[in-house]
């Protein structure tokens, strides 16, 4: 589910399937997958049977070319299929999913909550345990909690996560205090490795450019050296440049015109040129006319786009299809 479509065709999929075989494939996804494909699912009203069936077409060939669907996680969803498919629907799903293993505690509770719960949550808890709770987090979803909290705050916070070196199962019992089961089970005292500039670095790609802006401000004013360290770590959209034109098109195939044409309205010359020569004459010429045509997009949307396409990059480096980095640098798989 790596763009608007894919998660489209996914919520078709679901809903073709039924509630046990939905079930049986949900229970694989994490919760941020699961929270798109809900918010899909719930915004879909009659759909045509020609979709459907050009779904479960397109469906059926990606099977058969596949050994396996990759599906590894050991996540249960959880309140988005409520927003998805209402009250009585989720509970009956979730029952068939969940079996008996009872309900998520602590931190996993957390992964599962919208944003604005979790910083309503924890903001009243020391900087130090909120840090240390949101390194546990995705970090677009740590970054949406850290939206809610003051300028301070989300500075302080910020700060605490770049010089955290990781967590003490001393201090995970003291999470366990504050958020009734932070993790579950015991394992050995063994310090955890958690935190530190590539964490910072991870959240502050996914902030807007004012709360960046200020954070990097507040990093540099108690230590330039982690400051730049974390500023080495992030990638930003313009980091593009350094990417190898193989790369490119390879990004190319998984982001969506519509978004493209958004993404590139906030990027300089250089940029928008290394993207068109990697696409075909023709594609390169409508996008440059999509471009000119285009009205007025608002600062936000442009970001928004930006993270997107930015997320699926990542994506793409953690798959090992290509390398972030210096320059010239790739590898492929």
């Amino acid at each position: 589910m790596s763009d608007n479509n894919g998660v489209t065709n996914a919520a078709v999929l679901m809903l073709a399937l039924g509630e046990e075989g939905a079930a049986e494939v949900m229970k694989f996804l994490g919760p941020r997958e699961v929270q798109k494909l809900g918010e899909a699912m719930t915004s879909m009203k009659a759909i045509p049977q020609e979709q459907v069936e050009q779904v479960l077409a397109t469906f059926n060939e990606v099977a058969d070319q596949s050994s396996t669907l990759g599906l590894d996680s050991d996540e249960y969803i959880r309140s988005v299929l409520t927003k998805a498919l209402g009250d009585d629907k989720a509970s009956s799903l979730l029952n068939r999913i969940l079996g008996g293993t009872g309900d998520a505690s602590g931190i996993e509770s957390l992964k599962w909550m919208d944003a604005e719960s979790v910083a309503d949550l924890i903001h009243n808890e020391h900087p130090q345990t909120i840090a240390t709770i949101l390194v546990h987090l995705e970090a677009d979803h740590a970054c949406q909690i850290l939206d809610y909290f003051t300028e301070r705050l989300r500075n302080d916070v910020l700060l605490r996560i770049a010089t955290l070196s990781g967590v003490q199962p001393a201090a995970l019992r003291e999470l366990n205090d504050v958020l009734s089961k932070l993790l579950s089970g015991g394992g050995a005292a063994k310090k955890q490795s958690m935190g530190g500039t590539r964490v910072a670095a991870d959240i502050l790609n996914y902030m807007s450019g004012s709360n960046e802006a200020s954070a990097m401000e507040y990093l540099k004013s108690y230590d330039p050296d982690m400051a730049q360290k974390i500023m080495d770590e992030m990638f930003v959209f313009e980091n593009i440049l350094d990417i190898e034109d193989r790369g490119i098109q390879l990004i190319l195939r998984e982001v969506q015109s519509e978004s493209l044409i958004i993404a590139l309205k906030g990027a300089n010359e250089e940029l928008r040129e290394k993207i068109f020569k990697n696409m075909s004459q023709r594609a390169a010429e409508m996008m440059r006319e999509d471009l000119e045509s285009k009205g007025p997009v608002k600062l936000s949307e442009v970001e928004a786009q930006q993270r997107e396409i930015l997320t699926i990059i990542r994506r793409l480096a953690d798959e090992g299809q290509l390398t972030l980095g210096a320059k010239g640098e790739e590898a492929y798989v």
